[in-house]
């Protein structure tokens, strides 16, 4: 069986075998917070942040004074350990690094709290999904994960709609700025990000290759096919199964579509930002121009397998799910979105 994502700090943390299936948070997973280059001591830090870190990685859950804090004589390293300490404290009580993510989303937030930088919410959906993925033999299903927690760079081209991730296709470009060489859909995909395309290994990844990802499932340099009936959106669509199943308990099938063709349609959730405000758009009735309908990248069709846990008044009608991109063709899926907007009949 291949390990994957080892980076992503699974093996730190208790990995529960359930039911339910949950990632308990330990001493040793809240140090490597503390191990951040934010936050650990470099040569210039005075000796009341040493001390500070010292006792923490001692004592990781210990509670922090305010006045340990107005110790330390750089500000920003101040602003850095509130709102580290803050999310450290969440975690703990939380007790699993599942309860934590979605108490993020339906508790309301303390007043003067400190904000949760979206990076670490990344974070926890990135180890949550090696948990609730441990085991998968299907690649492809891997690398399709990986849009619930890094941002991609979508091209459309000759049909086809591809997604790469945007942190590499940034850092690639701009190594070396040598012009068009021929990439195709890469090639097209850095000039539609205004980027200088360059010879670069960025493999589009297949069902007869997909096992080259076992050697490079964190170097994340291989293009996703997201084109309707191919692999890729169909690992998509399973890996969002899986995510719902985890947190939720519940058993979902989710099937892309090319459109919505619904008189009845009751329920929608956009799983980003731009999806949410067109599908919004369309269900009210309002006009949605074409250049701003070819932001959809991927639809779904999302169905209960026991309608009795959806809201009476719906119950057995489907939930049309959307992603899309922004201007710049960024998509920014929000994992979230899929766990905090069904229509469940607890939240009725």
């Amino acid at each position: 069986m291949n390990d994957f994502w080892c980076n992503s700090g699974y093996h730190l943390l208790d990995a529960r075998p359930g039911p339910p299936r949950r990632l308990g948070v330990t001493d040793d997973f809240l140090r490597a917070y503390l191990m951040r280059p934010e936050i650990r001591p470099v040569e210039e830090s005075c000796a009341a942040e040493r001390a500070l870190h010292a006792s923490l990685l001692e004592s990781p859950r210990r509670a922090v004074k305010p006045a340990e804090i107005a110790a330390l004589a750089d500000a920003d390293m101040r602003d850095n350990y509130a709102l580290l300490l803050a999310f450290l404290a969440k975690l703990a009580k939380a007790g699993t690094v599942e309860d934590a993510y979605l108490g993020h989303f339906v508790t309301p937030p303390a007043r003067g709290a400190p904000p949760v930088p979206p990076l670490f919410l990344d974070q926890l959906a990135h180890v949550v999904l090696r948990h609730a993925l441990d085991g998968a033999g299907d690649p492809m299903r891997l690398r399709a994960a990986e849009l619930l927690y890094r941002s991609q760079r979508i091209t459309v081209s000759d049909g086809a709609t591809m997604a790469a991730d945007e942190e590499t296709v940034e850092m690639h470009a701009a190594r070396q700025a040598a012009g068009d060489v021929g990439l195709g859909a890469i090639g097209e995909l850095l000039k539609e990000a205004k980027l200088p395309a360059r010879a670069i290994e960025l493999d589009v990844m297949t069902e007869a290759n997909g096992s080259v990802y076992w050697g490079r499932d964190e170097t994340h340099d291989l293009v996703l096919d997201l084109t309707f009936g191919r692999a890729g959106l169909d690992a998509l669509a399973r890996v969002l199964e899986t995510w719902v199943a985890h947190f939720l308990g519940l058993a979902v099938s989710i099937q892309p579509m090319v459109r919505i063709d619904d008189e009845r349609w009751v329920w929608h959730v956009g799983l980003d930002a731009e999806a949410s405000a067109i599908m919004n758009d369309l269900y009210r009735g309002e006009t949605v121009d074409e250049a701003r309908l070819q932001r959809i990248v991927a639809l779904f069709r999302l169905d209960f397998a026991d309608p009795r846990v959806m809201r009476s008044d719906i119950a057995g009608r489907p939930v049309y799910l959307g992603l899309g991109m922004d201007a710049d063709k960024r998509v920014r899926l929000k994992p979230q979105n899929l766990l905090v907007n069904l229509p469940l009949a607890a939240r009725a």
